[in-house]
């Protein structure tokens, strides 16, 4: 299979001055059909990486607008910021260990993934004999709501061409033209995020549908995707404040929200807390500190500083932990995790859930920042205290761009604090979608499914219909008795007027019926969204129902989801192990 072209490229193609050198390096790009071709063209890349970050930025930037990957100026902002982490990574790990597979499989897809690196998270205490159950009383449910990826533009311009070259069109990025082909809209358009008023619209319409929630939560990325826009530290700090100004002026019940992988310039770059490099993302946690303190409170405030941006607290008049995690620092497109040398040999053939792992050594780095020490501790903190507890984060810990090695080290800890974990939501796919974590992955079946999470969809419209969730949940075992989902019509002829909110649909309505093993009076707990999964197989109906409401809409499906595509969906909702699927090689939207 030949490496294809993609935004990655752009900070990955090295040039030399010399004409006969850029030959020389393009045919070793092109050359590159595998892991083993992938790791015989770094040495190119470190060579250039030698000569200093200068120098590998203003070489790679002339070879990206010569060979015309992109515009010059998204050559010149992408490699500008990604440029010296890259060039450092390639200084210093070993081109033929495990962190340079992990390089050419994060970055090329082509390297088959590492075999888990075997590593025991610890606990304090062992899982109690006789765990405390939650019983519901039948009290009336509450309402709690659910955002994420806005991805606001504040530079949308009404006007500006919506069908341009650029990562993201609808901005003025030259004088306007006179002859502007698609002009951009006042609530949005495809090929653009979203403009401010979409979001005030968003949350009046949530506002309105959820006038009784107790508590919101959103699940990260603020931030546009122009990425030569991610330099800017007071550009982004000044986006999140103003998105936080808009959620506290409209909505009425407290908000706890997550960091997104757009939170800190350069994109995805959290660095870790071992890391020397001059990029820092204390002015991120120090940002939302302030702009958070308002519903999280003091002490939440102070662990998102010394937790790199992570928190927990209680919700309000309720025996419910929500622990929020900045699961950034397990993307495998932050880069700037690669500078560690993770391991010094080369790992075998692809793992499956339940294959051998590979022993970690001194080497590793398991856990980055003490993400997942600071989770143990609130877990079990809750568990001491005879309370539940929500996981919000941005990036669903099963899917392909998690860490492997992140991902089943904190599938442990949800394993050992199964009884506790109420609810985990992410956000991240801009999908509306489900996934659900078992105590076995070599069976997969209702009773082996300890927990669910819940993905929410996104405000952009450059990936579907804008929407937004509402859960009903039970007050005395916080687990989900519903699901809505509320969408704008983009396609709508009124929509640009002003967007009509509605919902879309109520899963308890829509999927209670379908599932035999579903009484209509429980909550929609892990064995019943593990049920749904079986009707989906048999029932390509139902199935293709589901494909249409990711995007929110059937106007944003192109073509049914079938064969490897249906085969990679459902492995994805039967998973929260990035490990699981691996192998596959689906199509999964």
């Amino acid at each position: 299979m030949r490496a294809s072209w993609s935004p990655v490229l752009v900070v990955l193609l090295p040039t030399f001055a010399a004409a006969g050198l850029v030959d020389q390096v393009e045919r070793a790009l092109l050359s590159i059909t595998d892991c083993g071709t992938c790791h015989s063209a770094l040495p190119t890349f470190k060579a250039v990486a030698n000569l200093g970050d200068a120098a590998f930025v203003r070489t790679i930037t002339a070879a990206c607008i010569d060979l015309k990957i992109e515009d010059p100026d998204v050559c010149e902002g992408a490699i500008r910021t990604q440029g010296p982490i890259l060039a450092h990574d390639l200084r210093h790990f070993s081109l033929w260990g495990q962190t340079a597979t992990k390089f050419c499989e994060a970055v090329f897809g082509l390297c088959e993934p590492p075999a888990v690196n075997a590593y025991e998270v610890p606990f304090p205490k062992p899982a109690p004999e006789t765990p405390k159950t939650f019983v519901s009383r039948g009290r009336p449910p509450f309402q709690m709501m659910h955002f994420s990826d806005a991805h606001i533009d504040r530079q949308y311009t009404v006007g500006a061409e919506a069908s341009c070259t650029k990562p993201i069109c609808c901005r003025d990025y030259e004088k306007r033209s006179k002859h502007v082909k698609m002009p951009a809209l006042p609530f949005g358009s495809r090929n653009c995020d979203a403009p401010t008023p979409l979001a005030d619209s968003m949350l009046e319409a949530a506002e309105k549908f959820g006038a009784s929630a107790k508590f919101s939560i959103f699940t990260g990325d603020v931030i546009d995707h122009i990425a030569n826009n991610r330099g800017s530290i007071s550009g982004v700090s000044q986006d999140m404040q103003t998105f936080s100004d808009q959620m506290a002026a409209i909505l009425s019940a407290p908000l706890f929200p997550a960091l997104g992988v757009y939170s800190s310039p350069p994109t995805n770059s959290f660095p870790r807390n071992t890391t020397e490099h001059e990029i820092t993302s204390e002015w991120v946690f120090n940002a939302q500190r302030a702009g958070w303190s308002q519903w999280i409170g003091e002490e939440a405030t102070k662990q998102l500083r010394h937790h790199s941006g992570s928190y927990s607290t209680m919700a309000p008049n309720m025996s419910l932990r929500i622990i929020s995690l900045n699961t950034q620092y397990w993307y495998k497109q932050k880069y700037v995790m690669y500078r560690v040398v993770m391991r010094d040999v080369i790992s075998n053939t692809c793992p499956r859930a339940v294959s051998g792992y590979m022993t970690a050594t001194r080497n590793s780095t398991p856990d980055p920042n003490g993400i997942l020490a600071f989770l143990v501790q609130e877990l079990q903190a809750a568990e001491d205290a005879g309370e539940r507890a929500y996981i919000i984060a941005h990036m669903p810990p099963g899917r392909g761009d998690v860490m492997r090695d992140q991902s089943s080290y904190f599938d442990q800890v949800i394993q050992r604090y199964k009884n506790t974990i109420a609810g985990q939501f992410y956000g991240h796919t801009h999908a509306d979608e489900f996934a659900i974590g078992y105590s076995n992955y070599s069976e997969q079946t209702a009773v082996n499914a300890m927990s669910v999470a819940m993905i929410g969809p996104a405000l952009t419209p450059m990936s579907g219909n804008p929407a937004f969730k509402i859960y009903d949940i039970d007050p005395d075992t916080f687990e989900i008795m519903d699901a809505r989902t509320y969408r704008a019509r983009f396609y709508d002829p009124h929509y640009q007027l002003e967007p009509t909110w509605e919902l879309l649909y109520s899963a308890r309505e829509l999927y209670g019926p379908i599932v035999p093993s579903f009484s209509g009076k429980g909550p929609l707990n892990p064995a019943f969204w593990h049920d749904l999964t079986e009707v989906f197989h048999k029932n390509d109906t139902a199935f293709q129902t589901y494909i249409a409401n990711k995007p929110r809409g059937r106007e944003f499906i192109w073509s049914p989801c079938q064969g490897a595509c249906k085969e990679g969906t459902l492995c994805e909702m039967r998973t929260l192990r990035s490990d699981v699927c691996v192998c596959l090689h689906s199509t999964s939207r």
